[in-house]
């Protein structure tokens, strides 16, 4: 069985600490875990406070939680949504940050070896479906394509998705061969939302023509992830060649192509920012048009302006 073999193979650090919204995915991803690693599992439940049943969701969780002896911690969030950021994200980032502050006291009780605590995500097949076709209807470059990673680092904090490669059916089925309750949230059925749209529409027409997409998706998505990783470290190599900021010759030296790539690479690590395509063609036709003294460049990118400073091109959050 997909869900068995995925806990089998499952190999984290220990303590290991669930993210438990209370959902299924999660509820099964806990128990499995409990059962593998008797006394070394705890669970995080994020109270987002956004709908009126989430009390109802922090009821279950606890209940589960004391059935499988495994510590919850709540973590209560405002995950309002500012302007011009979507309620998808303003939830993601309030809930990485409450993972995060969640999991200072486990970090803090670490041996000294290994002093980067790990936790578990219960995101399956049909979420990186639903990642790269949404990544695809944006039209997304290979970051975007390539989804959602297996295991990554962020801030101190090894994350692990163990179920990339299960379908969620896969994962219910288990699930109702034990005495657990889940919660059902309303709003992943919204299709307001397009992610719950391809979850509604798009999914099951996939599984009547394409009954393996899951998999192929998922070839395709470690396909791009690996080509996203050597445009990187070309971009990182290129970056130490042109230097810090880079020099507009030494970027003029470059193919087009790289010289994309550069700036893409230099804007997110250098100022945390990210161009879009309309401006990083823009920014590029500036560099290379730039071959006089007299020359200035002066454009929005990003989340600020892309400046010419002598011989080297520069980055300011203000004009």
């Amino acid at each position: 069985m997909a869900f068995r073999r995925a806990i089998d193979a499952f190999s984290p650090g220990l303590p290991i600490t669930i993210a438990y919204s209370g959902g299924a995915d999660s509820t099964a991803l806990l128990a499995a875990c409990a059962d593998k690693w008797p006394g070394q599992v705890r669970a995080v439940h994020v109270h987002h406070g956004l709908q009126q049943a989430a009390d109802s969701f922090e009821e279950t969780c606890a209940d589960v939680c004391k059935r499988l002896n495994v510590p919850l911690t709540v973590q209560r969030v405002d995950a309002r949504h500012g302007k011009g950021e979507s309620p998808e994200d303003a939830a993601r980032s309030a809930r990485y940050a409450a993972f995060s502050e969640a999991m200072q006291g486990v970090h803090n009780n670490l041996s000294a070896v290994d002093k980067r605590p790990h936790m578990a995500l219960a995101q399956h097949a049909d979420d990186q479906a639903e990642t790269l076709l949404l990544a695809l209807s944006r039209g997304a470059g290979l970051p975007g394509l390539a989804a959602m990673p297996a295991q990554w680092e962020k801030g101190g904090l090894i994350y692990h998705r163990p179920l990339l490669a299960v379908p969620g059916a896969a994962i219910r089925a288990w699930l109702q061969t034990r005495d657990l309750p889940w919660v059902e949230d309303a709003t992943n059925s919204d299709e307001q939302y397009t992610r719950n749209r391809i979850r509604a529409r798009l999914l099951p027409a996939l599984q009547e023509a394409l009954p393996q997409f899951r998999e192929t998706f998922a070839r395709s998505s470690r396909h791009a992830a690996q080509a996203a990783a050597l445009l990187q470290e070309i971009a990182a190599q290129d970056l130490a060649t042109t230097g810090t900021p880079p020099r507009l010759k030494a970027v003029q030296a470059l193919s087009r192509a790289r010289q994309a790539n550069l700036l893409r690479h230099w804007l997110k690590t250098a100022h945390a920012t990210s161009p879009s395509a309309a401006q990083l063609d823009e920014l590029l036709a500036q560099v290379e048009a730039c071959v006089t003294r007299g020359h200035g460049i002066n454009i929005k990118v990003g989340q600020g302006f892309a400046l010419r400073q002598g011989e080297t091109l520069g980055f300011s959050r203000v004009l």
